[in-house]
């Protein structure tokens, strides 16, 4: 258990939840976001905020940049390297339209004096046009970081290089599957300062990237408490985080997980924005927290299904049923199709949604029998029907 709350970081957050719905970019909403959303939003707000074409994707779509600000302290962030990670991008956009439409508050204007922001939302616009993890060559961006074979990898490198941060932010989204440590709390949120060497050795670089993710969690822990997890710190240097840790700039995983109820997320968008803000204000301030706090962050572990059917009646015996959402693109909408992934004499994880079957016989609406990879739009539990799709 892990406790980080005090009185005037309870208000700031209070403040920024009376904010956020000013600062919300409603025209977007939903999982599936791409460039022509991102486009819309360019051309809103073309007035304030000057977006550049930096690069093109493999299938020659635009690469969109922008730098405000003008302080001596300089983040690099980027959004949907993983093209169906869009959470995050939301979260951007928000804070974007936030330092628009209410340029007079005083936390941005003091943003923009203290820092130099660089921002691209969307760097893989194929992926996010085809709602998919990889880019159009089927790479996955964010495994290349090595060997910069993709036109979206090297543009992220050339960005760096030129612009010198003091930080980054990598922006995701998570599963829903993650639990905060191997509790029955679901990660709505989870963070990570990658590694920067195989050792995983604790630099000046890393200290400083943990000291801002504690201060996250203890500016967000009034409203989402221990709901928060931090992922494995294991080496990868094919990856961008650990790539840019491994230069020396203090990088920090943000991930967008499922709080419950929320498969649209939109609660977790408005939670990435208050992390955001949390960090960026921490960083202008040089408001520090003991790293070692960052510890006590419990690490995520894979203890949630989406659906889990409990006490089945299967051929004469007791059985759990677990039940993942996958996630298809349908003319422009986000459907989440229900597959058996495991049938369990009796699971240790936790659903998101439980129904316990009591004993009662199970059947499909259509013809076909209970196993893994079965679609289960529908099922009967005796005689009483239950829809399984999220509402």
């Amino acid at each position: 258990m892990f406790s980080f709350v005090n009185m005037k970081e309870e208000a700031k957050l209070q403040l920024s939840n009376r904010d956020y719905d000013k600062a919300k970019f409603k025209k977007v909403a939903g999982r599936y976001l791409h460039n022509n959303h991102l486009e819309d939003f360019i051309s809103t707000h073309s007035d304030k905020l000057e977006f550049e074409t930096i690069g093109t994707s493999v299938e020659n779509k635009n690469i969109y940049g922008l730098q405000i600000g003008s302080g001596s302290k300089k983040v690099l962030m980027w959004s949907q390297m993983h093209g169906n990670e869009s959470t995050t991008t939301k979260a951007v956009l928000d804070f974007l339209n936030s330092i628009v439409v209410d340029a007079d508050n005083p936390y941005n204007k003091s943003l923009l004096e203290r820092t130099t922001l660089y921002i691209i939302p969307v760097l893989n616009p194929d992926g996010a046009a085809y709602y998919t993890r990889v880019n159009a060559n089927a790479i996955d961006l964010n495994r290349d970081m090595q060997d910069l074979s993709q036109p979206e990898s090297r543009l992220l490198m050339k960005v760096y290089r030129e612009f010198q941060p003091d930080f980054c932010l990598n922006l995701h989204d998570q599963r829903s599957i993650f639990s905060a440590g191997e509790t029955k709390l679901p990660a709505i949120l989870s963070f990570l300062t990658p590694s920067s060497d195989i050792n995983r050795s604790i630099t000046e670089e890393r200290m400083e990237s943990m000291s801002l993710i504690a201060g996250m969690v203890k500016d967000l822990q009034n409203e989402i408490g221990e709901r928060i997890g931090r992922y494995d710190d294991g080496f990868n240097l094919n990856c961008a985080g650990d790539t840019f840790q491994h230069h020396g700039t203090p990088t920090i995983l943000f991930e967008a997980g499922h709080y419950p109820g929320d498969y649209h997320r939109e609660v977790s968008r408005k939670y990435v924005f208050k992390a955001l803000r949390s960090c960026l204000d921490r960083i202008m301030n040089d408001q520090s927290v003991d790293y070692n706090q960052y510890f006590k962050i419990p690490e995520n572990a894979k203890y949630f299904r989406d659906v889990i059917l409990r006490n089945v009646n299967i051929e004469g015996g007791k059985k759990d049923v677990l039940i993942q959402f996958k996630e298809t693109l349908d003319h422009d909408r986000i459907r989440f199709v229900p597959v058996i992934e495991d049938i369990h004499n009796e699971t240790i994880l936790f659903g998101h949604r439980e129904i316990d079957a009591a004993g009662k016989k199970i059947r499909l609406m259509e013809e076909g029998s209970i196993s893994e990879n079965v679609v289960v739009n529908k099922i009967f539990l005796n005689d009483e029907i239950f829809e399984l799709n999220p509402q």
